[in-house]
């Protein structure tokens, strides 16, 4: 079995050399050549047009399929899951994608297939899913503490650290007046973490760094420039 595998990005590019060499990268920790790709567009609202865009993206490079909750989620939620190379979870809101995803046993299903070495992956919300707790923008346009995450990774997660003004401050505030400390992913940065532990940084773009935020401050994560 493969060691259980999470690669969390601070958010995509809207170059597509730089999107694709990040995709590259998370396709790549499956070991296998096409491999199996769920997509889970329930933060985005299931946004079809995004959702299609995704599915044909990846598409020259994966066997690809998305996970609909809505009606209601498919039979044998878990066995389909399990089946899966790499489960990739859009942005959009995280708060109700994890509240959708309990209704359903998902998140149950998501721990089985990370334990069971199926690569789990996302951006923005798709980033802090995994942590205990979150700087997110699920409640309104202003940005808040999270603190009910899946709780695979520990401690709190920020995406969008270079490509949002206010992520940096409030996050940095937040940790120092007591928040759980944990890590920064500016855009186009991927944190990829075997089991429960941070093993790599890796950046599409020259200029982008990931960082460990903690009560004393911000500490810089060089990440290694894909190619």
């Amino acid at each position: 079995m493969s060691e259980p595998t999470i690669a969390a990005m601070g958010g995509l590019s809207w170059d597509e050399a730089e999107r694709r060499r990040l995709e590259d990268y998370v396709l790549g920790l499956a070991g296998t050549e096409r491999p199996r790709v769920l997509v889970v567009p329930t933060a985005a609202a299931e946004d079809v047009e995004m959702t299609l865009q995704i599915v044909t993206e990846f598409s020259d490079r994966a066997q690809v399929s998305y996970l609909p909750f809505f009606p209601w989620p498919p039979p044998d939620l878990r066995r389909l899951v399990l089946e899966q190379d790499v489960i990739y979870v859009t942005g959009g809101n995280t708060a109700n994608a994890l509240a959708i995803w309990r209704t359903h046993g998902f998140d149950e299903s998501l721990r089985a297939a990370w334990e069971a070495g199926v690569v789990l992956a996302g951006w923005s919300a798709g980033m802090l899913c995994w942590f205990e707790a979150a700087v997110t923008d699920s409640f309104g346009p202003q940005l808040d503490g999270m603190r009910d995450g899946l709780g695979f990774l520990e401690g709190s997660a920020c995406p969008h650290y270079d490509g949002e003004p206010e992520r940096r401050p409030v996050y940095t505030r937040l940790v120092a007046e007591g928040f759980p400390p944990g890590y920064a992913a500016d855009d186009c940065v991927a944190l990829r973490f075997s089991g429960t532990e941070l093993a790599e940084v890796v950046s599409a773009r020259p200029d982008a760094a990931a960082y460990r935020v903690t009560a004393d401050g911000e500490h810089a994560i060089e990440p290694r420039l894909l190619g």
